[in-house]
């Protein structure tokens, strides 16, 4: 795990990524203008800072693509989507982007 403010290695989906991946799907099928049948968490980088933590997720999005989320969490829990990068593939790294 990486210290506070230091972004993790990338690391396995989770159940609870999951779970936050879907609470922004709305979001994301809005700001990209589609919606995707195929929507699973592949892998994911997470940042803790005073006030909650930042998200980079790969998703799978169905053929060969992906898409990366980039998400804040609160310490209550609710999730915001920051931005969404289309077009990536499985071999991508996950980087922080600009939103």
């Amino acid at each position: 795990m990486a210290g506070s403010g230091e972004w993790s290695p990338t690391m396995d989906d989770t159940e609870d990524i999951q779970k936050i991946c879907d609470q922004v799907k709305p979001d994301v099928d809005k700001m990209i203008g589609t919606t995707y049948r195929d929507y699973k968490a592949d892998k994911y980088k997470n940042q803790i800072v005073t006030g909650g933590q930042y998200y980079i997720i790969k998703v799978y999005v169905g053929g060969e693509e992906y898409i990366h989320l980039s998400l804040y969490r609160k310490p209550d829990g609710v999730v915001t989507l920051r931005g969404v990068q289309q077009h990536k593939t499985k071999d991508d790294l996950l980087e922080p982007f600009p939103n």
